[in-house]
Parts: structure tokens; sequence; C-alpha cells
């Protein structure tokens, strides 16, 4: 671990100073320490001794991954998934258990939308985007048939009844509104409808709209030398600009929902006969490539990343499959954690959609987290869920079954 070696050469250093020829002084312009080795005095025992301190001291248990690395912080002190949580990483990183993995296979995917960022606001991130594209925004004008839907698609989210083949068809249509965009132009779109204010919350921002321990997860995992993914249904541009400087995940680590891509003076012709010019940029084509969900969660894990996670966490049947894919880790131990919606004070919940998570978890092996029970906040404690305008937020606190 990265702390941890820095330690280990800081120690071998001052074990230097016992050596021959080597003495310390102070900068008095800097006030730094420096240490000074006359070689000629050196002889090969002392090179040997360094070499030999700096190898103990960075095998040697000087500090524990638990007091040395990030903690797990908005995670309630009692709940039991957290404990298991830093049970697998201590497990995975002790280069002395049966269950070590190596830094190269401790692989953990994120589902986004509902799992690190609320999707109840009062929908996906990326839907509301949308229907402000087709229906809100003066510089563009939608197509009949986009509009058409998005008005559906609208009413749908706030009314509760979502139109027929809604996913299909915002995956359709949403390319089509931001095509043309270059890749950067759509990042800034996205950042601006970051600003809005998250729907039946007080002061949240769309943006800002992160569940606090999950991020401190995020942020857990990546200091004990886990490399994360996110592994979302949505637009991988959207995601891209939506998680930067959110989340220590960078760019390439995004798997989501694809389109085509093209350059400016292609027009119709074919990328395997258009050759990219110095006047080019790449701009968005619109069409669509895949959406990943369910079993194409599985498949872009295998070609984008080509090998098995180890940790799993997502929020919905939409997800079950990248879960199973990763329990189904014959080489190491695989965890699947799944996020219940059963908070029903401070998020805008469903406990029926809990109840059948935490059925799906009992009879998957997936291991079920309680917004409600596992997190001390979930947006922060200055943050609000109100009534959305015509609908009553519940009062009631049922336990999942």
């Amino acid at each position: 671990m990265k702390t941890r070696k820095i330690v280990s050469m800081i120690l071998a250093a001052a074990m230097m100073l016992s050596l021959t020829g080597c003495y310390a002084t102070v900068d008095e312009k800097t006030g730094t320490l420096q240490l000074q080795v006359k070689v000629d005095e050196l002889t090969t025992q002392d090179l040997d001794d360094f070499a030999k301190a700096v190898s103990e001291t960075e095998a040697s248990d000087i500090l524990s991954p638990a007091e040395n690395e990030a903690e797990l912080e908005y995670w309630s002190e009692d709940s039991e998934v957290a404990a298991s949580i830093r049970e697998y990483v201590e497990m995975a990183t002790d280069e002395t258990s049966d269950g070590f993995i190596p830094v190269e296979d401790r692989l953990a995917v994120f589902d986004l939308d509902g799992t690190i960022i609320g999707e109840l606001y009062p929908s996906y991130f990326e839907y509301m985007m949308f229907i402000h594209r087709a229906l809100h925004d003066d510089t563009f004008e939608a197509p009949d048939d986009m509009r058409e839907f998005a008005e559906a698609l609208e009413q749908g989210v706030y009314g509760g009844k979502m139109p027929e083949g809604h996913e299909r068809l915002h995956a359709k249509y949403a390319g089509q509104s931001y095509a043309g965009m270059t890749i950067e132009e759509m990042k800034e779109y996205t950042r601006e409808f970051m600003e809005s204010p998250a729907d039946g919350f007080t002061n949240l921002k769309k943006g800002d709209a992160f569940y606090l321990p999950m991020v401190s997860l995020v942020k857990y995992l990546t200091a004990n030398d886990f490399t994360v993914y996110i592994v979302s249904g949505s637009d991988r541009t959207l995601v891209r600009a939506l998680i930067k400087d959110k989340l220590p995940v960078p760019e390439n680590r995004v798997i989501g929902m694809s389109y085509t891509m093209v350059a400016t003076g292609q027009e119709d012709t074919d990328g395997l006969t258009y050759v990219y010019t110095s006047d080019d940029d790449v701009i968005l084509g619109g069409d669509l490539i895949i959406k990943t969900i369910k079993m194409n969660k599985v498949s872009e894990i295998a070609l984008e990343i080509g090998k098995v996670p180890v940790l799993s966490f997502g929020n919905t049947s939409g997800d079950q499959s990248m879960a199973q894919y990763t329990v189904n880790n014959t080489e190491y131990e695989g965890r699947a954690y799944m996020l219940m919606c059963d908070d029903l004070i401070r998020e805008h919940g469903n406990m029926d959609k809990a109840n059948a998570m935490k059925q799906m978890c009992n009879e998957c092996g997936f291991i079920p987290v309680s917004m409600r029970d596992d997190f001390t906040t979930i947006y922060g404690d200055d943050v609000e869920a109100v009534p959305y305008e015509g609908v009553e937020l519940s009062e009631a606190l049922e336990p999942a079954a």
C-alpha cells in the first residue's frame, strides 16, 4: 500500500544513519532533513544491510491496513454490512491469508444510479436531463416523435406510471437529442444540468446527490488498492462528467451506455473508409450501440476489463447479472452487495421494492444493504426529503421482510 511503502522507506533510511559514512543535516532555508552518504566509506555489507532493511520494513506489520488506510465513513457503528466489507478487505490485502487477492485482481464494479447517486429526484439523472433537453431547452428543437415520448416520460416520472418500453425508447431518443455535440460539449451540458435542484429535497443539487456512505466506500476500496469501475446503464460520457471530482475513478474506468461517435467531416462515410483529418473533431453520432443493463453489464465487463470482479455493488434487477457474475468468480471469493431503498424519511424509498430486493439477495446469496439502518446519513444532515408536488412522503417505517 502506498502509505505503508513510504513509511517503510523512511524507516529504512533511518537505519542507514547507523551505517558507516551516513549523517543527517537540516537545510536552514527549507527546513528539510537531508541524508548524506559518503559513498567511498560504504562497504558491500552496508549496501546489503540497506537492501534488507527496505525489504523487511516493507513486509512487516508496522501499520495494519485498518490503521493505515482510509476508513468507512457515514456507516452505522453496528452495521454488519460495513463489518463484512472491512473483513473482506483485510482478508484480501493480507498476504498471509488464504483469501489474499493480488492487487491486479482486486476489481470492484459499481452501478451508479441508486447505488452511488440518487435516482429518485424524481428519476434517473439521465432521464431528467433528456426531458430538459427535449422539452425545456430553448436552444434545441426536438422532432415531434421525440417530443411526444419526452412528454409521456415526464408524465410517467411525476405520475408514477412510466410509458411502455421507456428504457429502449429513452436510449434511442437520448442519443439523438445530443447528436452533433463534441465530447466536451456533452460534458459541459451535463455539468450545467448538475447545477439544477434535486426535486423532492432541500439544499441539494442534482450533481451533488451522491450517497455519502457509498462515496466513502469507493475511497476506502481505492485506498486498499482495489481498482474500481463504474458500470452504469446511463450514458458513458454523461457519467464521466457526473463523477469527475466526486469519485476517485478515472474516465477510462467508466463503462456505460454507448452511442456511435463520428468525425465532424465524416457525414455518411463508413468509418472503415473515412480517414480522420487535422480539421476533424469527434462528435456524438447518436446511434445506440449498447444499453448496459442486465446481461449487457456482464458482456461489457468481460470485453473491457477482461477479468471477473471480486466485488459488485448494485441496487436493482438490472444489476443482478453483474452481481451473479461476481459471485461466480472461480479464482477468488466474490461478494455482491445490493442496496435496498428502505429509507422513507431521508430518501423517497419504496418498501415493496426494498422487500423484493431483500428476497432476491436471500435467493442468490447477495448481501443486502439497508439505507435506513446501515447509513448514518445519505446526502448529508442539511438535506431533507420533502414531498413532490401532489405526492405524499410516507411517514411509515416498515421493516424489510
